[in-house]
Order: structure tokens, then C-alpha cells, then sequence
């Protein structure tokens, strides 16, 4: 999680900036605003949540119907620039966290839709993979 620590240095930098402008205890200011605001913003924004209930799947918003989910793939960490650079097709719906290694491509079985697939950044593809399969059941 090095990116955490490039945030907490970015904010020590910008509490450093305020500390040469101002003397005495408002010179903390800059550091106690700064660094825990650059850390939960950037905590914010990598969460996405990814949730399977009995009817959908739902992603950033997003909803496809577990009877619209067809064969699941993992793409490892290695082979994910082929995946999102020549292999992507348009029209895919792709949630992607360039800081999350691997990302599973979800089939989409339903023609009405109009996303062929789903390509989804993921920590623990093999969980989804698995809850995916237990919910289509």
C-alpha cells in the first residue's frame, strides 16, 4: 500500500508550505488537516463496492442480473494490458483500479444488454468468481 505513503508525504509537503507561513501552533494546522484528508480521500475513492445478491450483481453503481451472467474468467495481474488495450471491446462495461492486480471478465448472456461483458478489478477474483457461481444456481 505504498500509495498511502506518497499521500501521506503529499500532505506532509502541503502541512510543511502552511508551517513556513505561519509561526507558532497555527504552523500544525497545514499537518493536521492535510495528511488525514489526503488519506481518506484516497481511501474513498479506491473503494468500490462489488455485491452479489439472490437476483444481481451490482458494481459501482451498476446492476446486471445474475440471469444474465455467463462464463466468468480471471485475468492475471501480467496479462491485463492485453486484456483492456487490444482485446476490449468498446462497448464492455469495465470498472477498473490500475492498482488492483488482477480482474475477472464477466460474459453477458442477455441480448437486451448492451454490454457484451464486465471487466472488473477485484483483490480476491476466485471469491467472485465463486459467489457468482453459487448465486446462478
Amino acid at each position: 500500500m505504498w500509495w498511502y505513503l506518497v499521500a501521506a508525504a503529499i500532505g506532509v509537503l502541503i502541512g510543511a508550505e502552511i508551517h513556513m507561513g505561519y509561526p507558532g501552533f497555527r504552523s500544525w494546522i497545514g499537518y493536521v488537516i492535510a495528511v488525514p484528508l489526503l488519506l481518506g480521500a484516497l481511501f474513498w475513492l479506491g473503494r468500490t463496492r462489488v455485491r452479489v445478491d439472490d437476483e444481481s450483481l451490482t458494481i459501482a453503481g451498476e446492476t446486471i442480473p445474475l440471469s444474465a451472467v455467463g462464463r466468468t474468467d480471471t485475468v492475471d495481474k501480467r496479462d491485463k494490458q492485453v486484456a483492456l488495450g487490444p482485446q476490449l471491446d468498446p462497448q464492455a462495461f469495465l470498472m477498473h483500479r490500475a492498482w488492483v492486480g488482477p480482474v475477472v471478465r464477466i460474459e453477458n448472456v442477455d441480448p437486451t444488454i448492451d454490454e457484451p461483458y464486465w471487466i472488473v478489478s477485484t483483490r480476491d477474483p476466485d471469491k467472485l468468481r465463486a459467489v457468482l457461481a453459487a448465486a446462478r444456481r
